[in-house]
């Protein structure tokens, strides 16, 4: 555990008198503003339930924000090459295919289509990069995501409601502290910007999503706003288990009809864990998707980008160098951690051998977005000894334990989530930082490539994973420091 400590945007504890009123009004305003979410326990879609979220914003460095801020269109750039360039995935992934069946799947699917040919070379990416706070005012990237990116919209709200709080506890340099954030904004532009490019004014943008959606709000902002500022636009939804029995395919064009309209953008917000594939008739979905002319977000081969086994790749500066100018290299490596091959061969025997004498100094990473998936401490030692020699070793990687600096804050959940009589507790807490990119282009060329926003998501320093709408971690805002 770090032993550096941030100090609070404000005077902590409150009194009992102005935390239980600051609360009150803390959970009104986030249910009135979409800081919401269905609940898990108590399914029912016409009620919503607070996501959990911090009382106030969390301090946070401003040089290592800048830092990683400024960075973001050259992590854009690299994922975009990298999705763009066969050999290099087909390399990378080589042993990761032979031993997780879902990258395999997904491999096979690229593989397909690229040997077809390519009926819609543009690709659209909505990211976001990770950080955390390493020793004092280090910054170490922990992941990129390209599939499915969360809380853009939700982030957006959190930082209105940051500002509110503290104006309300008498904090006025509000403005100056938390800053700027249009995650949804951008988002939103690439989405639109990417139906523009499809140029059919009467095809729609189609969002995959899970059979039950619990991060309701998030999700529907993206839709009810692309509706508010271009209304001829119209979105569906759809599982991809429901486009099994509802029907879908290739028009003379290889164009994507569903529900007998043309689809111009398929927006992933599902379809990254193996739980939304459970037959391979919705595998069939996906590599029907990745025929068409629509284009994804992310297409395939962005979504083979994201994996942990490229980001592992990419930790070295010669692979880099195959991407970027030097000056770029040395940039994205002053943010990029220890990553280590667990592969047969003199690199992985090595990772293995250090990481069984000194687990606690390392996470243990499988191919999987979403969060809860990692291995830590004492369990990689566990894991390791009894996998030394198995082939699935190989679809892991090892990754540098960042240990960010503890600072305290409220943490606020719904009455009917785990912890949730903590409510009025002061916490010991530690902050995520994600950085959203935007990133538009094909085989030849780059044609958007934006840093749009910011998300800070925060959880106590006792837990290991964060995921929110699980309800261990809670959407917050920086509040910079110098």
């Amino acid at each position: 555990m770090s032993t550096f400590r941030l100090e609070p945007c404000i005077q902590l504890p409150l009194s009992q008198e102005e935390l239980k009123e600051s609360v009150d009004k803390a959970k009104d305003w986030a249910l009135m503003h979409g800081i919401s979410m269905r609940s898990k326990k108590n399914f029912n879609k016409d009620q919503v339930q607070i996501l959990p979220f911090t009382l106030i914003p969390s301090s946070f460095p401003k040089k290592p924000f800048l830092l990683v801020k400024n960075v973001q269109i050259l992590l854009n750039e690299l994922i975009h090459k990298v999705a763009y360039d066969k050999e290099f995935l087909t390399n990378s992934l080589k042993s990761t295919v032979q031993a997780d069946p879902f990258t395999a799947k997904l491999f096979h699917i690229y593989e397909t289509v690229y040997k077809e040919g390519f009926s819609q070379n543009i690709s659209l990416g909505l990211l976001r990069s990770d950080y955390l706070l390493h020793n004092n005012h280090e910054i170490k990237q922990v992941e990129i995501n390209t599939v499915a990116t969360s809380f853009a919209a939700l982030a957006t709200v959190t930082t209105q409601y940051h500002r509110y709080i503290l104006e309300e506890l008498g904090h006025t340099e509000t403005r100056e502290r938390i800053p700027e954030n249009n995650a949804l904004a951008g988002f939103i532009t690439g989405l639109i910007r990417a139906w523009e490019l499809y140029d059919n004014k009467e095809a729609i943008i189609l969002f995959i999503v899970e059979d039950v959606t619990y991060n309701i709000s998030d999700q529907r902002f993206h839709e009810f706003e692309i509706c508010q500022l271009r209304p001829e636009i119209k979105i569906i939804r759809r599982s991809l288990t429901s486009l099994v029995s509802e029907g879908i395919k290739l028009g003379p064009n290889k164009e994507l009809i569903v529900a007998n309209k043309v689809v111009a953008v398929v927006y992933y917000r599902s379809g990254y864990e193996l739980e939304a594939y459970p037959t391979e008739k919705e595998w069939d979905i996906r590599l029907l998707i990745e025929r068409s002319r629509a284009i994804k977000c992310p297409s395939v081969q962005y979504h083979l980008a994201g994996t942990k086994k490229v980001q592992q790749s990419l930790a070295q500066s010669s692979v880099l160098k195959m991407f970027l100018d030097e000056k770029s290299v040395n940039k994205v490596q002053e943010i990029f951690t220890g990553l280590y091959t667990l592969d047969f061969n003199d690199d992985g025997e090595k990772a293995v051998k250090v990481a069984l004498s000194e687990p606690n100094k390392f996470v243990l990473k499988p191919q999987r977005e979403g969060g809860g998936n990692n291995i830590y401490n004492e369990n990689i030692r566990t894991w390791l000894n009894s996998r030394k020699n198995s082939q699935e070793r190989t679809a892991w990687i090892l990754m540098d334990r960042i240990y960010p600096p503890l600072q305290k804050n409220y943490l606020i959940r719904a009455i009917d989530e785990p912890h949730a009589e903590d409510n009025f507790d002061l916490s010991d807490v530690i902050t995520e930082l994600g950085i959203y990119g935007v990133t538009l282009g094909d085989s030849n060329e780059i044609m958007l490539n934006t840093q749009v926003g910011h998300i800070l998501r925060t959880k106590s320093s006792s837990e290991n994973e964060g995921g929110i709408v699980a309800g261990i971690g809670a959407l917050d805002s920086p509040y910079l420091i110098s």
